[in-house]
């Protein structure tokens, strides 16, 4: 007899590619088991005219999923990493990590072939506010345009003119097979743009007294991720960052040695911290609290204070 999992997921292009991939794995793997996806809409997708650090950041693109699996109507749920945040709600777990892919940030643009290229008070679109202060600390002269809404239509806005260039995750346009109608596609490098927690990874979260959904996602863990993004998240819970922190985090291994970058400050670039820290893998787990100990010390929670109150100042009296 056939055992079956139902997985909750978004129902947005992206979070479904994500979750039929996942069903394609467990099916392949598992032959008894059928999988059936529970799509559901999250606060984060209906709220498209504002930046999510204006309608309490990350959780929102967990919190109905996690309700769901509450409610019995799903055994797992599989997240973008980054938007899971790092508080799971009692009687569910994070218990696995997928294998990370492409971490990059991609600049795009119909005008210009990249961005050492765009000419001076150009117009970029995104409204992450790490983005913002690691590309004005490259190019202080660009001005930042706020950029919401799914894909699409950020693509959209880009081709009507909005926007010189915009910057977006390079994987989720992979997956989805949107690059090739953009002329200009530029990576930016791991180490001029820092990713934020978990990018580019899957997180699996399950209900916790669940023995299939705990063996589905002991096949689906990826031990290497698993490590890394524990220190980005351990990092970040530390210093307790939201949403609306400019905060850009990223623990690689490398030849056995696991490697963790960190850049937090001010979202127009004033004023930024960053550090970098490294552990033979084995020794390594604790790098991200470590990390956290050490900027804590250099003044970051008053840094992240001053960026949290100066973020979306601006647009607060017409949005809200």
């Amino acid at each position: 007899m056939s055992k079956k999992i139902t997985i909750a997921t978004r129902n947005s292009q992206l979070a479904l590619w994500q979750a039929y991939h996942i069903k394609e794995r467990i099916e392949k793997h598992f032959g008894d088991v059928e999988v059936e996806l529970n799509e559901i809409v999250s606060r984060g997708d209906k709220v498209l005219d504002r930046p999510l650090a204006l309608i309490g950041g990350k959780g929102h693109f967990t919190k109905e999923l996690e309700e769901a699996m509450l409610r019995g109507e799903a055994n797992l749920a599989v997240h973008s990493l980054k938007d899971v945040p790092t508080f799971i709600p009692e009687g569910l777990e994070l218990a696995a990590i997928t294998a990370r892919q492409d971490q990059s940030d991609v600049f795009l643009s119909h005008k210009y072939a990249s961005l050492q290229e765009l000419p001076q008070g150009a117009v970029v679109g995104t409204t992450s506010l790490r983005r913002r202060m690691q590309l004005l600390q490259v190019r202080p002269d660009l001005r930042l345009k706020d950029l919401r809404g799914n894909v699409n239509t950020r693509l959209r806005k880009l081709a009507q003119g909005q926007y010189d260039a915009i910057i977006l995750a390079y994987i989720g346009l992979k997956r989805l097979d949107l690059l090739k109608d953009i002329p200009y596609v530029q990576k930016l490098p791991l180490d001029m743009m820092i990713p934020p927690m978990g990018q580019a990874a899957l997180g699996i979260e399950i209900v916790q007294n669940d023995p299939l959904a705990r063996e589905v996602a002991q096949f689906l863990n990826d031990e290497t991720t698993a490590l890394c993004t524990k220190i980005e998240r351990d990092f970040i819970a530390a210093i307790e960052a939201g949403c609306s922190a400019p905060v850009a985090c990223n623990a690689y291994e490398e030849n056995g040695e696991v490697v963790f970058r960190v850049m937090l400050g001010m979202p127009d670039g004033s004023e930024v911290m960053s550090e970098q820290l490294s552990a033979m893998r084995d020794e390594a787990d604790g790098l991200g609290v470590k990390m956290a100990e050490l900027l804590i010390a250099k003044g970051a929670m008053e840094l992240l204070e001053n960026a949290q109150e100066c973020a979306f100042k601006d647009e607060r009296p017409e949005r809200l």
